[in-house]
């Protein structure tokens, strides 16, 4: 690896990268997903990490092993090592050559034809050795004075042995580029002899939550405010995505001010999440201001909760206008911005697969728009929360996954097949 990667910085996003095509107006969520999967690109360097400091960074290229695992073939279990040829159905007993292998300790000599070898797991495969016989099923003793073992065959070729690379070849690919890396595929570069890790520059979030209405919990708040929900729960979010959160505050309902915070916001971070103001009322002053810059975009989508979403790029980074409601900021956040800085974070395209489980609930689902509900599984089965209302923020905790319910119409009948996304499958 050379270290000029580490000066590598990808180019800004272009100012109409969420531009809507001509004629929509409405977006179905995958036409949204895949004009954010076309139109993104990775914004985020490229630097080069020891394992230690490698866990959760995502690979910026892939990886070989400089080493095959195991690098050369050994025994399984605790037992004997033999040639399997000519040893055939019935009894055999075979005199022991003098000394053992041992992980670590390998017998360097040749087994000769017609003898044994006492081997112990992880150990080597002596010359001469191909097979192992599982030391339960030998009965070991001493025959004129020399050592021997007694077991039945027949014996299968290569039984209780591992053959060299059959786990990883010399120079395989081993993890690929985009791979968020975890403490098993640790296991898997220490074992093939991997050291440090080409990865990309975590990806910095900054959020801000905007509105006069918001007090911070733990202050005193007017009978007119309510406590912001939203940033504690977006900045937690960012942190277990793997990616650097970075807290801006709240904006007040003033222009200006909101102005500054999204400039200092761009210089912190490599993209942004506000929520509230990002519709077309008087005080939606989050879309207000982003349409000056000339690249805002309002992408009304067809979906329950949600549906207005700001797009836009202020000062080279990337905005995500998420409404103001925290369900909706959350199903929000999963559907398009945890997805879209995937690929903002070099990581690519990041949606779970769903789960197909039985439905523990009832619901008419009228046609026109995707709905998420709020959901848990339970002895198998999905159910949902009382109240589908956007206002119940209980329901996200008491939720541990989403049902994804299509456009189409639906009626839902205990046992019916539903997707289910936990939360888990996020990262959350």
């Amino acid at each position: 690896m050379s270290d000029d990667t580490t000066k590598l910085v990808p180019p800004p996003l272009k100012n109409d990268c969420f531009s809507l095509p001509p004629g929509v107006d409405w977006a179905p969520v995958d036409q949204a997903h895949a004009l954010l999967k076309d139109r993104l690109t990775t914004v985020v360097g490229i630097e080069i990490v020891p394992l230690d400091q490698a866990l959760g960074r995502i690979l910026a290229s892939s990886v070989t092993a400089p080493r095959a695992n195991p690098p050369q073939a050994n025994t399984a279990v605790d037992g004997y090592g033999v040639a399997a040829a000519n040893l055939g159905t019935g009894t055999h007993s075979l005199p022991l050559v003098d000394g053992r292998s041992a992980a670590g300790a390998p017998y360097d000599g040749h087994v000769p034809a017609g003898h044994a070898i006492r081997v112990l797991t992880g150990a080597s495969i002596p010359d001469g050795v191909d097979t192992v016989v599982l030391q339960e099923d030998v009965t070991r003793g001493e025959i004129g004075g020399k050592a021997q073992i007694a077991f039945n065959g027949p014996l299968k070729p290569g039984a209780n042995t591992r053959k060299a690379g059959e786990d990883a070849k010399q120079g395989a690919e081993i993890l690929p580029a985009g791979r968020m890396i975890t403490p098993a595929d640790l296991a898997l570069l220490a074992a093939t002899g991997v050291s440090v890790v080409s990865v990309r520059n975590r990806l910095r979030v900054a959020v801000i939550s905007t509105g006069d209405e918001l007090a911070e919990a733990g202050t005193m708040a007017a009978s007119h405010q309510i406590y912001d929900a939203n940033r504690p729960m977006l900045l937690a979010m960012i942190e277990q995505f793997g990616f650097t959160p970075v807290d801006m505050g709240r904006a007040p309902d003033d222009r200006d001010a909101l102005r500054a915070i999204l400039d200092q916001a761009a210089t912190l971070a490599d993209v942004i999440l506000t929520s509230g103001g990002a519709s077309a009322g008087d005080e939606d002053h989050v879309s207000a201001l982003l349409s000056e810059t000339g690249s805002m975009a309002l992408w009304r989508i067809a979906i329950k909760p949600g549906r207005p979403l700001a797009l836009a790029v202020w000062n080279g980074a990337p905005v995500f206008g998420l409404p103001g409601n925290p369900v909706a900021a959350m199903v929000c956040t999963l559907m398009f911005a945890r997805p879209a800085m995937g690929v903002l974070a070099g990581q690519g395209w990041f949606m779970p697969e769903p789960l197909m489980l039985p439905a523990a609930f009832e619901k008419n689902k009228k046609a026109g728009r995707r709905e998420y509900l709020r959901a848990r599984l339970r002895g198998g089965c999905v159910e949902v929360f009382a109240s589908e209302g956007s206002g119940r923020v209980s329901g996200l905790s008491w939720a541990e996954g989403l049902v994804d319910l299509p456009e189409e119409a639906m009626e839902i009948s205990k046992g019916t097949l539903v997707r289910y996304i936990p939360y888990v499958a996020f990262g959350l």
